[in-house]
């Protein structure tokens, strides 16, 4: 049984392979960021970007880690999801691109 069934980002799958302008967000936009959880008793998410907490909390099996953040300016950054439980722990780094305005078209 697999910890971490899905992560989304933005409402949508996360797979590093997608074109990464699917999940792009213009300046102080929210991402959200989701992890559907499986297995029981409890885990340890939490969510970090270059060193920086975006979100943490004890997530009851099975359920849903959930966090949203934004920022206010333009650039691209690598945060690294951590899910702790059931004896096993789940990293993935997720990349998140932050536009300067909202594509028009």
């Amino acid at each position: 049984m697999k910890l971490v069934k899905l992560v989304k980002l933005n409402n949508l799958q996360y797979n590093a392979n997608r074109d990464p302008n699917v999940y792009r967000r213009p300046v102080n936009k929210p991402f959200r960021l989701q992890a559907l959880l499986d297995g029981q008793g409890s885990a340890k998410c939490s969510f970090t970007v270059n060193g920086e907490n975006k979100g943490s909390a004890t997530v009851n099996l099975p359920g849903t880690f959930e966090c949203s953040f934004s920022y206010k300016e333009a650039g691209s950054h690598v945060g690294k999801l951590v899910v702790e439980g059931n004896g096993e722990t789940y990293t993935q780094d997720i990349r998140i691109d932050v536009v300067e305005h909202a594509w028009i078209g």
